[in-house]
């Protein structure tokens, strides 16, 4: 059954979204309250309430708004958030090394958190332009800007780990959109190729040998292959070149990205005890504020990026599971109403958000 736009807005909610979001929030907020209820930090649990509610209000005004009004809307807001970025860099103030934030009383906001949307929306909207097509390689090349730019202004931050979830929104968007598989694996293959290259010389020789065999299956052309071949060559070699000739703090810092156990007691700390809590739930959990590694604050900052390790502390291996399982409800549901929706704009956005979310938990859990 294809859904449409019109008709009562709180009718046009979907419960198969709204069910699970509730609860991750629900579970969000305690685990939030078990992690900082004996501390100084306090108020960011408070503070979490307020952007719950301010949330809220913000969905009830979306409900509300005239059904293509984001469609029409998607490249001002755009326009917008760019100039949000520029005026972040000069006037935002740095918190936890990241010159993102601009400060309004006891509250931070980023700017970057309102360009993801807005990004999602402008390519939305030029990908579901009639005019555009996806075999044309300059109208993918239209496509790469919309998300290089925000991606660029993001990284003079810096702030690299929201400047990645552009780009799964990115990939995601453009498969829906119908994009052939020879220009996707062009774009991911550059991003396997950097990895891989700073793990080890064989797995980037490897993943380049295998990137450029699929390329001629797909493409059907030798030379096109070959010459494919040789660039992911260049650019592994280049990257482990430019990597051997880091400073040394630097080097770490991408070394325990890829194993916390480089620097266990800096670094990789909060990672290492963080699994060390999730361990320690075992099936059912310890109970609710019962967690010993996270009550006895053995990880430092697990109000943050890390606090999956709370409720899985808590509430142990079923717990875990059932919070995994509302993401995956939420996930499918998205992909389900992406496919159903008539207006393919909106079938794009629903694509972008999910893959933004799908990416956020996928690095953080």
């Amino acid at each position: 059954m294809r859904k449409t736009l019109h008709g009562n807005a709180f009718k046009r909610l979907d419960l198969g979204i709204l069910i699970p979001v509730a609860l991750l929030i629900a579970a969000g907020l305690l685990a939030l309250f078990s992690a900082t209820h004996n501390a100084a930090i306090f108020i960011k649990f408070q503070k979490q309430i307020f952007w719950v509610i301010l949330g809220t209000l913000s969905l009830i005004l979306v409900l509300l708004a005239p059904p293509r009004f984001f469609h029409y809307s998607a490249y001002l807001l755009y326009g917008a958030s760019l100039l949000l970025l520029i005026l972040v860099l000069v006037f935002g103030k740095t918190i936890a090394g990241n010159a993102g934030w601009f400060g309004i009383g006891n509250y931070g906001i980023q700017p970057s958190e309102f360009a993801k949307l807005a990004a999602i929306l402008a390519l939305a909207r030029y990908l579901s332009d009639s005019t555009t097509s996806m075999s044309s390689f300059p109208d993918t090349l239209k496509a790469i800007a919309i998300v290089a730019v925000p991606w660029a202004l993001i990284l003079l931050q810096p702030d690299f780990g929201t400047g990645l979830v552009y780009w799964a929104i990115f990939l995601a968007m453009l498969f829906w959109a119908g994009a052939e598989m020879v220009i996707l694996l062009t774009l991911l293959s550059p991003v396997f190729i950097v990895i891989l290259s700073i793990i080890g010389l064989w797995y980037f020789l490897i993943a380049a040998l295998v990137v450029s065999i699929l390329f001629y299956l797909f493409k059907r052309n030798l030379g096109v292959a070959l010459l494919f071949l040789v660039l992911n060559l260049s650019l592994g070699f280049g990257v482990q070149y430019l990597y051997d000739h880091l400073p040394d703090y630097q080097k770490n810092r991408i070394a325990v990205y890829f194993d916390p156990t480089e620097a266990p007691l800096s670094a990789g700390y909060n990672v290492i005890q963080s699994k060390v809590a999730i361990g320690s739930g075992g099936l059912t959990g310890r109970g609710y504020l019962q967690g010993s590694q996270t009550q006895l604050r053995f990880v430092p900052e697990q109000w943050t990026d890390f606090i999956f390790c709370v409720p899985a502390e808590e509430f142990g291996f079923i717990g875990g599971s059932l919070i995994l399982l509302l993401f995956s409800v939420f996930f499918l549901r998205g992909l389900v109403l992406a496919r159903r929706i008539e207006f393919r704009f909106y079938s794009l956005v629903i694509i972008g958000i999910t893959a933004m979310f799908v990416f956020h938990v996928f690095i953080n859990i």
